[in-house]
């Protein structure tokens, strides 16, 4: 797939700290409950650590408890991609961001959370920097 944000490894890897790396660049996961945005009720937009483009707000954000920041809903639907995973012996959706193709988490459906779309968008906090709304 191409990307509007693309970039040889070697600028990635001087660009992102060696834990963003991970998650963003290689499909990583951030261990639960210790990511920065897990609970944070701060007002604002989620946007893409590695190439800043705008991905959830803090009004789709939601307390699902499931040790990740949880949003019901991208900003934009274009914002993100959908991609299959079966890693790990499970079948599962990947989201990663439509811009630069870094990984984001995973989303999962039908799973009983009380939000607009029945979905729960699964996001590592290191993949992520929320700028805060200030009004």
């Amino acid at each position: 797939m191409s990307y509007d944000v693309e970039k040889p490894d070697e600028q990635w890897r001087a660009e992102l700290t060696p834990a963003e790396y991970q998650v963003l660049r290689q499909a990583g996961t951030e261990p639960a409950f210790r990511g920065e945005y897990t609970d944070t009720k701060t007002k604002g937009v989620y946007s893409c650590r590695a190439c800043g483009a705008e991905l959830f707000t803090s009004n789709e954000k939601f307390e699902s408890h499931c040790g990740w920041p949880s949003f019901y809903d991208p900003r934009d639907a274009e914002a993100v991609e959908l991609i299959q995973d079966t890693s790990h012996g499970m079948v599962r959706t990947e989201v990663r961001c439509a811009r630069c193709g870094s990984h984001l988490g995973h989303v999962f459906e039908g799973e009983g959370y009380p939000t607009p779309t029945d979905q729960r968008y699964c996001i590592n906090s290191i993949s992520l920097r929320l700028t805060a709304d200030e009004s």
